[in-house]
């Protein structure tokens, strides 16, 4: 049965008469008419019975009118629904980033997104393999990945988003912890180094050992940590130092400091399907770079 003819329907019933509706539907009282005895024809039923001057709907009348109001209501919501997806203001987003970017300004952006784009649906996935993040949007499991290190490939499209030092987090007792401004990159050959292991994040890996390279020092391994707050208890029971991204220091844990590394920094990048065509994707996107520009200002 056509959405229009339980319109018709609903309008008759409303407005208790066929010249009524008519003029209502802006539709001549005839082909209204004509409308209305061809459903009773097609039902087998009888819809409405003249009672004085007007219409009142008979028992099916009443069911299908109760029914038709319903589906009507339904059939709005659902076209409003498509209407704001569309325009990227609805829909559900599945979002992947690590500690580097919920630490730091990922955080408090999700919060603003979330209050500004009440019908999107935000799901949140915390991974701690930069490569898992590049896969997971590949593979149509996450539609935007935050990530400092994304694979290179060109599938992928890749927004510089966010730019913080990178830091040396010490044990609050060690004598680097106490020197003043950033610490130079030589200080990585004065303490023992607690790193991702290669086979879990090979780039945040191999970036600390060419940092190394680059202060012309050999790094010692004092231990490894799988994440973030893995590391951050290991500095703090004397392992060693840690480079992250400044941005955890927002984790505040006990017994450990943090000093900017000189000359070094690190991007957070939003990561997308290339050819991906969701609008609520290019407006996350956008909300983000926003956000991001006017914190910079």
């Amino acid at each position: 049965m056509e959405l229009r003819l339980l319109g018709y329907v609903v309008a008759i019933a409303e407005e208790g008469s066929i010249s009524a509706a008519a003029r209502r539907l802006h539709l001549t009282q005839p082909t209204l008419s004509r409308q209305l005895h061809e459903l009773e024809r097609q039902l087998d039923v009888e819809l409405f019975v003249r009672e004085g001057r007007g219409l009142t709907p008979t028992a099916a009348g009443r069911v299908l009118v109760e029914r038709a109001t319903v589906v009507l209501a339904e059939a709005e919501a659902a076209l409003a629904d498509v209407k704001l997806a569309a325009a990227g203001l609805a829909g559900r987003l599945t979002v992947a980033f690590a500690g580097s970017g919920i630490n730091g300004p990922l955080g408090g952006a999700l919060g603003l997104l979330r209050r500004e784009l009440p019908r999107v649906e935000l799901v949140l996935e915390e991974s701690f393999s930069d490569a898992e993040m590049s896969a997971g949007v590949l593979d149509g499991r996450y539609d935007v990945a935050v990530q400092r290190l994304p694979a290179r490939d060109p599938r992928l499209a890749v927004h510089a988003w966010w730019r913080e030092p990178l830091s040396l987090f010490l044990p609050a007792a060690h004598p680097l912890a106490h020197g003043a401004g950033a610490a130079p990159l030589t200080a990585l050959g004065q303490i023992p180094l607690v790193i991702w292991p290669r086979e879990v994040s090979t780039r945040s890996h191999d970036e600390i050992m060419a940092l190394c390279e680059r202060a012309g020092v050999v790094p010692r391994i004092g231990a490894h940590g799988r994440s973030a707050q893995t590391l951050l208890a290991l500095v703090a029971a004397g392992f060693g130092g840690a480079v992250l991204a400044d941005s955890h220091r927002a984790l505040r844990r006990v017994g450990v400091a943090a000093r900017p590394l000189a000359g070094t920094t690190t991007t957070l990048y939003l990561v997308w399907r290339a050819n991906d065509t969701n609008p609520l994707v290019e407006r996350f996107r956008a909300a983000l770079t926003d956000l991001a520009g006017t914190a910079t200002q």
